[in-house]
């Protein structure tokens, strides 16, 4: 059963744009499209970004070690949104420094007025090997992410979503020193205090609650562009948040993204932030239900995510 909705979002029909910034080239290509139409429709979203090396052609092994991958990556298109270099960073090709590199183009999110956070350091190393991470290693690549973040934007970040929707209970216990305001490491229904190995913590937790376009862009229920479309104008109940990609809706999928944000809007849907979202909730924290953590998958997604279950 979903916790029902603060007082303030009762009854509206609200989505909270989550922009996940993974790789080198989709970051650079990707946040000014996406910049240009949110500035248009005068919505504002909450990016998060990946800081440090673009390894991205490590993620190749996954063919390998995941069933239904390849399927996947054919199905969604992922070389002609990822496109090749990005496929060869860290292996034939040096992997560039996202941070450092885009420390401008990223700064510039934040200047439009757009929410921002962490996304991680290294994203595949994060996403393929968490569970074999120490504790000193996890918090190592934490910390570089935060520290980065620090240098452009001039201030520590209040919130961070993990890669994959990757999370442990040993990188909750690093991320709760960081004190942040809340994370958005997760896939459900309804925000929740996260419970695992044990512990129960203070940080709350914003999932994504609707389906990746990368989860059922071509699947055989959404045969074509209008019947994505309106899978996702039907989809929005109440408050709804909406992980998408500078690689996906950022460059190949904009004008289709387009679409969909017109979609909503003459539907009369709303946009907030996952720190309005988190404000709602932690007015009232004794209503945040406490939920643990558990391991699962979803259609169309090769590979585990973090999700949640009754505590």
């Amino acid at each position: 059963m979903t916790t029902p909705a603060p007082a303030a979002a009762a009854g509206r029909r609200r989505v909270a744009l989550k922009v996940d910034c993974d790789t080198f080239l989709g970051t650079r290509a990707g946040l000014p499209n996406l910049l240009r139409a949110l500035a248009k429709r005068r919505i504002r979203a909450t990016f998060f970004f990946t800081l440090g090396p673009d390894r991205s052609g490590r993620a190749i092994v996954r063919i390998f070690t995941r069933r239904g991958f390849l399927r996947k990556m054919i199905r969604s298109r992922a070389l002609s949104l990822y496109g090749p270099r990005t496929a060869l960073y860290g292996t034939l090709l040096p992997a560039p420094m996202i941070g450092r590199r885009l420390a401008s183009l990223i700064r510039s999110v934040g200047e439009a007025g757009h929410e921002v956070g962490v996304h991680g350091w290294d994203h595949v190393r994060w996403h393929d090997r968490l569970d074999r991470m120490s504790d000193t290693q996890i918090r190592a690549d934490y910390g570089r992410a935060h520290d980065v973040f620090a240098r452009i934007f001039g201030r520590r970040a209040h919130a961070s979503a993990a890669p994959g929707w990757h999370a442990t209970s040993a990188s909750l216990a690093v991320q709760e020193s960081f004190g942040l305001r809340y994370a958005s490491d997760t896939r459900g229904a309804t925000p929740f205090f996260p419970a695992a190995g044990g512990r129960r913590f203070r940080t709350i937790q914003l999932p994504t609650t609707l389906p990746t376009w990368d989860e059922t862009y071509n699947a055989p229920d959404v045969p074509n562009d209008d019947a994505l479309i309106a899978r996702y104008r039907a989809a929005i109940a109440g408050t709804e948040v909406h992980s998408i990609h500078t690689e996906g809706e950022g460059t190949v999928l904009f004008p289709l993204f387009e679409r969909q944000l017109d979609a909503w809007l003459a539907d009369g849907v709303t946009f907030v932030t996952l720190d309005e979202i988190a404000g709602e909730w932690l007015a009232a924290p004794e209503r945040v239900p406490v939920r643990r953590i558990v391991r699962g998958v979803l259609p169309g997604r090769a590979g585990e995510i973090t999700a949640s279950v009754p505590a």
